[in-house]
Parts: structure tokens; C-alpha cells; sequence
């Protein structure tokens, strides 16, 4: 059986590594927002400043820090599980079950992991409302990182160091072109995830990377269908 030329590109990965928000599920099902408006409300409290200020100074910590969560302990020195609990309690229903999505991870030759900046409990609810959670073998969270989010390259080297992986025999999913900076340095294929007939108008300015082209060997819209042409019976 001939392989075709992007399928051979992954004959080779045996551990296949997901971020996990706009990445396994897709972007327009807007999840991520209700997580947004959480960390507003939060910073908001926090500081006792108009949702306006608050918004602008989230932001502001996201740039700077990584992640929202990062600037305030080190700036406010909050507590990060109370953080954690209160901008992951949303309404999960909005994720529609993806059993294609499923079958396309479960057919994969090797390990899966997920790697995200969220907390474990965000990642397993929504895994199991996408109807996935049983196809990976590990989540490392923003907790195993040591509350210090991707793209730092202390927290690939954790995840790299915990589950023993070799950068040129894996792959990492992505929706933000900077966390692959690391991965694609490390010697991984690294896939570019963009929301569906994606245009740079759709983001908002404060989430859009500068130009990472370097760091990016695939882009694709729809995670499933790519998954689907690199596997061995696709060939």
C-alpha cells in the first residue's frame, strides 16, 4: 500500500499530543467564551474595577503572562484553584458529541495525551461531552505544569520528561501558532487547528499570534477529516 506524501509524514509518530480548547473541539461552538466572561467577572471582583477596565487588564495579563491565571498570581498573588473552579463552572452543553472526531483519535497508532493551559477537570468534562475522554491516555493540565502555561519551555519539558516522549516521533495539535514554537524546536509535526472558513477578521485582535510560519507544517479547519488522512487505512 502507497502512503501519501502527508500520511508519510506521520508514518513515524507513535504519541500524538491535543491541546484542548478551540483545538478538539471546533471554535465556532464558542465555549471559550464563557470561560472568557468568567475571567472578567473574576478580575473585575478581584480588583473592584468597571467590567471594562477589567476586561482590558485580562487581556493586558494574557500578553504578558500567558495566561490570565499566571498575571494575577504573580501580580495579586490569588489562590489559583479557586480561579480554576470558579472560570471553568460553565454550561458544557454547547459542545455537541463528536463521534467522528472519536473514531478518527481511536484509530491512531500509538499514545494520546491532552496539554492544556486549563485545569484537569475542564479537560475531562469536556472530552466526555465531545464523547472522547476514553481515547486518551493522559491529560497533563496547567496543575502538572506547575501553573505555568504554555509556551514556556519548562512545561513541554515536564510533559516530554513525565510520559518519556521523543520530539521526532510526535505530533502536537494546536490552535494558537506560538505554543507550536516549542514543539516544532523539539523536532515534533506540528498541526495548525483554525476555526472553519477561517479569516483574520474572526479573532479578536489581543488572540491573534504574529506571523509563526516556521512553527506551523500543517493547517487545517476540520481536526476529524485530517486526522482521517493520515492514518494508516487512509494511505
Amino acid at each position: 500500500m502507497t502512503q501519501s506524501p502527508k500520511s508519510a509524514r506521520f508514518a513515524h509518530v507513535t504519541d500524538w499530543v491535543f491541546d484542548l480548547d478551540n483545538t478538539l473541539y471546533p471554535h465556532h461552538t464558542n465555549l471559550f467564551s464563557q470561560i472568557d466572561v468568567k475571567m472578567t467577572a473574576y478580575v473585575s471582583e478581584l480588583l473592584q474595577l468597571p467590567r471594562d477596565e477589567a476586561r482590558k487588564l485580562q487581556k493586558e495579563l494574557y500578553l504578558e503572562y500567558g495566561t490570565t491565571l499566571s498575571g494575577l498570581m504573580q501580580r495579586h498573588n490569588i489562590d489559583p484553584d479557586d480561579f480554576l473552579n470558579k472560570v471553568h463552572n460553565i454550561d458544557y452543553s454547547w459542545l455537541v458529541p463528536d463521534p467522528a472526531l472519536g473514531e478518527a483519535i481511536k484509530a491512531l497508532p500509538g499514545r494520546k495525551f491532552i496539554f492544556t493551559n486549563g485545569d484537569r477537570g475542564h479537560a475531562e468534562r469536556t472530552a466526555r461531552q465531545l464523547g472522547i475522554l476514553d481515547h486518551f491516555d493522559d491529560i497533563f493540565d496547567i496543575v502538572a505544569a506547575g501553573l505555568t502555561p504554555k509556551p514556556a519551555p519548562e512545561t513541554y519539558d515536564k510533559f516530554i520528561a513525565l510520559h518519556r516522549i521523543a520530539g521526532p516521533n510526535a505530533v502536537m495539535f494546536e490552535d494558537l501558532a506560538r505554543n507550536l514554537i516549542v514543539p516544532k524546536a523539539l523536532g515534533m509535526q506540528t498541526v495548525l487547528i483554525v476555526p472553519k472558513n477561517f479569516e483574520p477578521t474572526f479573532s479578536e485582535i489581543w488572540e491573534r499570534d504574529p506571523s509563526y510560519d516556521d512553527a506551523v507544517d500543517f493547517v487545517t479547519d476540520d481536526l476529524a477529516t485530517f486526522l482521517g488522512t493520515i492514518t494508516p487505512s487512509a494511505a
